[in-house]
């Protein structure tokens, strides 16, 4: 079965696959196709060809630089981009705090940050999960009390698995403003922080395939300027709610299995196994439960289709993505079989490839696969996600 769009659709598809021809620089896209690690110079190389394009923000307003896509048409550039090659839009600027400005930030908010995010001058951390505090983000401690004058805030907190934040100058959090709430979501409040500010500290972790994407924040009488609460106080939590619902729709990486189940079928032709009848069977049952992901998300997009259990796709879309995105790592790695086993963290980077003695095209498969196990993690475990479907679905009948 193939999916149909209109012709305007896809005419705008070839504009998208031909600039990511075109404009792509090709030791990024050399990084991408064989999973080494990307700097975050690569990504603002990247990010800034796209906003020359008009194409960096596609769920923005036009009046902020957004180009006016529909739902479509987001979700083509989404895969089309992924399927050339492209890194993946990961700043949380993008994609997190700039829709959270556009409907709930004031309008000197707005004129300060949005157009620096939109130049990749500056990168937004986010500052949601805490100790005791991931999937659960009721139960935050980081605290946000106000001076006697009224004129800051001063924060104390850990924040942590704070990705990138190491390339950030700034950071939006979810701090607790009202510890006496009589619910837990009641008393928070959502706040953009200067990462240089006194008392900030940033602290790598090291994690299983050697890089250092996730970071500790520790916040330590950290005085943060009450222009700088976004919306309403001890309101935050309805903010983050709107801002996962951005976040876990693009989760589902449907773009990203595509990559890599094309990887997979690479990597099988290399290592002789395309006439392998129990491998085959497994990618097309990979081809199966992505056309079924993809099929679900494309009606999601139609403005005719309402759900009963309005609010939890995002959710439905971000395990079965997810779940699946890891599946198909693994058995790139069963595909490699041993070849796999040899891992370098220095020739995750392009400059010391060449001098590894790993194949290039085995050389970040552990590394890949190891990686992919946050995904069922971040943006709310795989298990919180099952609960709140379940829970929704059985409220609506």
């Amino acid at each position: 079965m193939k999916l149909q769009f209109s012709d305007a659709d896809e005419a705008f598809r070839l504009e998208v696959r031909q600039f990511v021809k075109d404009h792509l620089p090709p030791e990024i896209r050399r990084k991408v196709e064989l999973g080494l690690r990307l700097e975050h110079a690569d990504y603002v190389t990247w990010f800034r060809l796209l906003e020359a394009r008009g194409w960096l923000t596609p769920g923005w307003p036009v009046e902020h630089g957004g180009p006016g896509w529909n739902a479509v048409q987001r979700y083509i550039f989404d895969e089309e981009t992924l399927l050339g090659g492209a890194p993946r839009i990961i700043a949380s600027g993008i994609q997190m705090l700039g829709p959270v400005l556009h409907a709930f930030g004031t309008e000197e908010q707005k004129k300060k940050y949005l157009p620096d995010i939109r130049q990749s001058n500056t990168w937004w951390a986010q500052g949601f999960s805490e100790p005791g505090a991931g999937s659960d983000l009721a139960a935050v401690r980081t605290t946000a009390v106000l001076e006697p004058d009224g004129q800051h805030f001063v924060v104390n907190g850990h924040k942590v698995w704070t990705s990138y934040a190491h390339w950030c100058s700034m950071m939006f959090a979810l701090v607790r403003t009202d510890p006496n709430a009589s619910k837990p979501q009641e008393g928070i409040s959502f706040l953009l922080i200067d990462m240089n500010s006194p008392g900030l500290t940033v602290r790598p972790i090291r994690l299983l395939e050697g890089g250092t994407d996730l970071n500790e924040c520790f916040l330590d009488n950290v005085r943060v300027p009450v222009e700088n609460l976004v919306g309403e106080l001890h309101k935050g939590w309805s903010y983050g709610k709107y801002l996962l619902g951005h976040e876990r729709t693009g989760i589902a990486g449907i773009g990203s299995c595509k990559q890599q189940l094309a990887r997979a079928r690479r990597l099988a032709e290399r290592q002789g196994l395309c006439d392998d009848p129990v491998l085959q069977a497994r990618l097309a049952q990979f081809e199966v439960e992505l056309m079924a992901l993809e099929f679900t998300a494309l009606r999601l997009l139609c403005d005719h289709q309402q759900s009963r259990t309005p609010g939890v796709e995002a959710s439905m879309l971000k395990v079965r993505g997810t779940e699946l995105r890891q599946a198909i790592f693994e058995a790139l790695l069963d595909i490699a079989g041993p070849d796999a086993v040899p891992f370098s963290a220095a020739a995750q980077h392009l400059e010391q490839l060449d001098e590894a003695a790993t194949d290039p095209e085995l050389v970040a498969l552990a590394a890949n696969c190891l990686d992919a196990r946050k995904l069922t993690i971040y943006g709310g475990t795989s298990e919180v996600q099952r609960n709140l479907i379940a829970r929704a679905t059985l409220d609506a009948f």
